[in-house]
């Protein structure tokens, strides 16, 4: 017998469903959320309220924005002839931390996974077609994760991308900064062995 009430549980069980929640996370953050003042506690949810109302894909990238257009899209010193293809908004984010790439980005909204029944429909691949078709790309970058589902993605996207004449490039993959040979797995050897470059 539960001594919470059919509410709270309810409250816990919201915050669990959440990417990366366990349990007792969901507790915590159900606890904190009754003890905040009232006012704060409707902002909270007026907030989620209003993202979710407001913000949609950007028409050109797919990625999040609240307006018509995402910032990068909107930026006119970024360079439209690469487009950067990932698989999440938040990768977009992760490249953007480097402050080194300066073009265009495409947002696919998940990769192909015929396992959990995903296929090319149900992922943003005809709008990346359409955008290379239209003209003036010239370099296509593959930047979904190095698994089984990112590469099955890639190799897709490039196969049909390849009538268009654009150069097609994957990132690359190797040995972490700071990390020991010693202690790196085969696969990763194997690839940053084939992925090596002149000095």
């Amino acid at each position: 017998m539960s001594l919470l009430p059919p509410s709270f549980e309810a409250l816990i069980d919201a915050f669990a469903s959440l990417p990366g929640v366990g349990k007792k996370s969901a507790q915590r953050l159900a606890f904190h959320m009754l003890s905040l003042p009232e006012g704060e506690a409707e902002a909270f949810a007026q907030t989620i309220t209003e993202a979710r109302e407001n913000v949609h894909t950007c028409p050109v990238c797919q990625n999040l924005t609240d307006s018509e257009l995402c910032p990068v899209c909107k930026n006119e010193r970024r360079d439209r002839s690469v487009i950067c293809v990932v698989a999440e908004p938040k990768d977009v984010m992760s490249i953007e931390r480097s402050r080194e790439y300066n073009g265009s980005y495409h947002v696919l909204h998940g990769v192909l996974s015929p396992m959990n029944h995903v296929g090319p429909d149900d992922i943003r691949i005809a709008s990346l077609v359409k955008r290379v078709a239209d003209g003036g790309v010239e370099e296509v970058i593959m930047a979904t994760n190095p698994d089984t589902e990112g590469d099955t993605t890639a190799m897709y996207i490039s196969r049909l991308l390849k009538p268009f004449d654009v150069r097609i490039t994957r990132l690359a993959y190797g040995i972490p900064v700071g990390s020991n040979l010693e202690f790196t797995d085969d696969a990763t050897l194997l690839r940053a062995l084939e992925g090596r470059r002149e000095m």
